[in-house]
């Protein structure tokens, strides 16, 4: 384990809810090819704030890696929906762009 993922540990200890953290954690691990450990925290920020726009795309990418297309592309699709109900346009163009690269029929 990273001394970066026992910060982040010790600062969810502190705040299980703090979205940016467990963001963190997801990409930490991801980082690290803990794709089970990047999976729960991605899992518990979206149970935690549904609305944190910045996880589909990254959890969408972790899908892939795992050669899950079809749980790729409904991330995407629900990361698109969210973006649109809060005004990210950048997100909504990154998440479309992931989910058309998977996807041949996303309009």
């Amino acid at each position: 384990m990273t001394d970066r993922i026992q910060m982040l540990l010790d600062m969810h200890q502190e705040s299980p809810e703090d979205t940016f953290v467990l963001f963190a954690l997801g990409k930490e691990h991801q980082s690290q090819k803990d794709w089970n450990k990047a999976l729960h925290y991605y899992l518990l920020l979206i149970q935690t704030d549904e609305d944190y726009v910045g996880v589909y795309y990254h959890l969408g990418k972790l899908y892939e890696v795992q050669s899950q297309l079809e749980k790729a592309i409904s991330t995407y699709k629900k990361g698109i929906e969210i973006a649109t109900k809060v005004g990210d346009l950048h997100a909504r163009s990154e998440l479309a762009g992931a989910c058309m690269a998977i996807d041949e029929d996303f309009e």
